[in-house]
């Protein structure tokens, strides 16, 4: 006896089409699952990077200008190994302040009245400088930096506190976050910092 067909009874091309969708569903899930995964791998790769190896620090104050200026968004690079005229990051006082390295443990640094700078009697090569200044000095000099230490100076050496003045001191290598190497903002200025 032949069977009638009802209402209710499924073709093939429904099927496939249903198997179809299933199939695209289960596809979808998979594709999102990954990249949710992905995302979220490279963002905590992203944050290990920032903190441990390249912190990235926004600048707070007017002691760094005209090289750095408040707002300004640069990247360290962790490490200790610095030269005259780099700038360093460093913790002081649950702050981070950045300045410029300018002798290190061993060498003499002295200050003329003029603000001219001498590491090891030998006047320091300033260009970053708009103004020299004494600043805010209360150490002896010439001074000795000690063993282990970097004495550093803002760039706006009328306002900066740094190394001049026994606030601050000099900074102990287990202080320093690293050294500035690349401003990130704002994006007219993007470059290797100097």
């Amino acid at each position: 006896m032949a069977r009638k067909k009802k209402d209710t009874d499924v073709t093939i091309e429904q099927l496939e089409a249903e198997l179809r969708s299933e199939k695209y569903r289960r596809s979808f899930a998979f594709s999102l699952r990954n990249t949710i995964f992905t995302l979220i791998t490279v963002s905590a790769i992203a944050v290990l990077v920032a903190v441990l190896l390249m912190p990235v620090l926004q600048i707070y104050g007017s002691s760094m200008n005209p090289t750095l200026s408040e707002g300004e968004i640069v990247l360290s690079l962790k490490g200790s190994d610095f030269k005259t005229g780099d700038i360093m990051a460093f913790y002081y006082n649950n702050n981070i302040l950045v300045k410029r390295v300018i002798a290190g443990a061993g060498d003499w640094v002295d200050i003329a009245e003029d603000g001219t700078v001498y590491v090891n009697n030998v006047a320091l090569d300033e260009p970053y400088l708009i103004d020299k200044a004494y600043g805010e000095t209360n150490i002896e000099l010439p001074y000795q930096v000690p063993e282990s230490r970097v004495f550093v100076m803002g760039d706006h050496r009328s306002v900066s506190i740094d190394s001049r003045n026994t606030a601050v001191g000099c900074v102990a290598e287990e202080q320093i976050v690293g050294k500035i190497v690349f401003r990130v903002w704002p994006l007219k200025l993007i470059g290797k910092v100097r």
